[in-house]
């Protein structure tokens, strides 16, 4: 699986409502804040990763993190596609302090998925 351009989230409105609405999970050391939305061209889920400048004051620290954090949701991908309905968008938020290696941010991110997942149809069927 790929991702493309239009699966990043850049609408600044959006990415503030996120902040604002959104809910929340987490799994150390990755917070997904997600919100259900509508994309006009069709796009079911779009994404933005953070690491923060403020723990992380070099940018290649930081630019690291985010690739490892696109690159964990962008192998996990099918586990959302193949099991949400709607339209969400996703921040993931880093909050480690130290610069993490793939495998940890593989295995977090397959848990904040498989949460997400349950959480979501958990809310489908009450």
């Amino acid at each position: 699986m790929s991702f493309p351009k239009k699966e990043k989230l850049t609408n600044k409105k959006l990415f503030e409502a996120l902040f604002t609405e959104g809910k929340s999970l987490q799994e150390f050391p990755i917070k997904l804040i997600y919100l259900p939305t509508h994309f006009d061209d069709g796009t079911e889920v779009r994404v933005a990763v953070v690491a923060p400048k403020k723990r992380f004051k070099t940018a290649v620290d930081r630019n690291r993190i985010k690739r490892l954090l696109r690159e964990a949701y962008r192998l996990n991908k099918p586990l959302i596609f193949n099991n949400i309905e709607g339209n969400f968008a996703f921040i993931f938020l880093y909050l480690g302090k130290k610069t993490p290696t793939f495998n940890e941010v593989d295995t977090a991110m397959k848990k904040l998925l498989h949460a997400f997942i349950n959480k979501e149809s958990d809310e489908k069927i009450d």
